[in-house]
């Protein structure tokens, strides 16, 4: 495992504004999957997010970002997002090792602790049609909102070239 800490929403809102890019942060309850966030819906406008931490026999690991509301066959995905076989569920293990985040504060910004680059990025192309997309800021007691053309150059400035994928149904 990597001896660097995993960094901090501070730090990542440093690297946003060394970027340029403008984002907007609201601090709220810690939230653990979609349906405790819902409530959020009419203060944070945008494409709000859901976020899978896949692998493949191979160990391969992927990062699935899609709208909150899509529908992932799991059965099926490897084949679009090119994964040597079906995926399953990343170890909570890796997702801190890998993403820095623990299970429940998934998201796309963890590609900023990725500097091995491990893990493949996944953005479904129906999220991307947002004009902002929300996602935790590797802490799910807040939510950070950000252009959709601002998280491809946030992905690409951390070493990632992310993948706009149709991956829902």
């Amino acid at each position: 495992m990597s001896e660097a800490q995993p960094k901090s929403a501070e730090d990542l809102f440093r690297f946003l504004d060394e970027l340029g890019i403008k984002h907007a942060t609201k601090r709220h309850a810690p939230v653990f999957t979609v349906a405790e966030s819902v409530a959020l819906r009419d203060e944070i406008p945008g494409g709000h997010t859901k976020n899978l931490f896949l692998k493949d026999k191979k160990d391969n690991y992927f990062l699935l970002t899609v709208e909150e509301n899509a529908t992932v066959d799991l059965k099926t995905i490897h084949q679009t997002i090119g994964a040597a076989s079906k995926v399953s569920f990343g170890k909570p293990e890796k997702l801190m090792e890998y993403l820095g985040v623990i299970p429940g504060a998934v998201t796309a910004f963890g590609a900023i602790n990725d500097t091995q680059g491990k893990v493949r990025v996944i953005l479904d192309e129906a999220l991307m049609e947002y004009d902002v997309i929300n996602c935790h800021p590797l802490s799910n007691d807040q939510t950070t909102s950000i252009a959709s053309k601002d998280m491809l150059r946030f992905m690409e400035a951390t070493g990632h070239e992310p993948l706009v994928l149709k991956v829902t149904a």
